[in-house]
């Protein structure tokens, strides 16, 4: 495995650059059950859909992906994507972890990170999320890190085979819950 290509350091974990060596570990963490659960998928992906993807999205501006890496040990233990609207200057936000990294408090710091990323030096206007109404863990992490409430999708996801409603989540650059880990990389 290669040594990660550190972008953005925080308190206990860091943003860096996607390595293609860490796909199947992606591709792991993926289809985890908890995982598939999360997003309202109903299948696993398959090995070469997960691999055409990276190939798809690498290098193309719209999805910035990023890897998730631990400080004290540089391993990796999830990702974040914003898929960004280059019209608008939005992006969805996207995270998944580990599942052996979950319920530590990563998932905060990820968002926080990748927020502080969008707003700071891709100057983006708004970042969004969705989120299903029963997924209380997240629903937390996502608030710690500067995301606020934004509206609801009726009965649009499913938990557990039973429909549920999607809360959408926003955040905005006069929001973040500082201090920024990008001002403070820049002395500013």
């Amino acid at each position: 495995m290669s040594d990660p290509h550190i972008l953005l350091s925080g308190g206990l974990l860091a943003l860096a650059m996607p390595r293609q060596d860490m796909l199947p570990q992606y591709h792991r963490w993926e289809n985890d059950a908890r995982t598939i659960l999360g997003y309202g998928n109903q299948w696993a992906q398959s090995w070469e859909t997960r691999a055409a993807g990276y190939e798809r999205q690498r290098g193309n501006e719209r999805f910035q992906q990023f890897e998730v890496v631990r400080l004290d040990d540089n391993t990796p233990v999830g990702m974040t994507i914003l898929e960004v609207n280059t019209y608008v200057r939005t992006a969805e936000f996207v995270v998944v972890l580990s599942p052996e990294e979950r319920g530590k408090g990563y998932a905060t710091e990820a968002a926080r990170l990748t927020l502080d990323w969008a707003f700071h030096l891709a100057h983006l206007r708004m970042v969004w999320l969705k989120v299903l109404e029963p997924n209380v863990a997240g629903i937390k992490a996502y608030e710690k890190a500067g995301f606020r409430p934004a509206g609801r999708l009726r009965q649009s996801g499913y938990w557990l085979g039973e429909p549920v409603d999607e809360l959408l989540m926003d955040a905005l650059p006069a929001g973040f819950p500082g201090p920024s880990a990008v001002r403070s990389a820049l002395g500013d």
